[in-house]
């Protein structure tokens, strides 16, 4: 078994949770947290679960897009990470369930399948949450 070496690190910070601050140390980006309105929250700013499917949109479409290269796929890409809060009545807590929309180019949805499955087995945020959340990966027809 081959061991794994670190490629990357980084670090976030939050101050004041769900309503306060989140930033990088260095200062290149920094964003308001904000409870949504629909749960109780003022709703100025952004939440936990969009920097989520932020993080996860952009993961997977990179990963995509190495399945692509791979299969030769000259082609744009698009994914939509549909993130939702969903209440876990075993803890009284919650749990995060995500939909991958995948589009390619000119792709039928057959096509898109494949590669959006080769590039779920691929993602290491796919990998993170394996067997943690609900994840459902559909094709769609490409918009861009």
């Amino acid at each position: 078994m081959t061991e794994s070496r670190k490629l990357y690190t980084t670090k976030a910070i939050n101050t004041g949770g769900r309503n306060g601050e989140s930033r990088l140390p260095d200062g290149s980006f920094s964003v308001r947290v904000s409870t949504p309105k629909k749960l109780g929250g003022l709703g100025q700013g952004s939440n936990p679960e969009q920097l989520f499917a932020l993080g996860y949109s952009a993961c997977f479409n990179s990963a995509l897009e190495a399945k692509m290269k791979e299969a030769k796929v000259e082609a744009k890409s698009e994914v939509t990470a549909e993130v939702v809060l969903n209440s876990d009545p075993s803890d009284n807590g919650f749990k995060l369930s995500v939909v991958l929309e995948v589009g390619i180019e000119g792709k039928t949805l057959e096509e898109t399948t494949e590669l959006a499955e080769k590039a779920h087995a691929f993602c290491p945020y796919s990998k993170a949450v394996q067997n943690n959340i609900d994840v459902e990966v559909k094709a769609v027809e490409y918009v861009g």
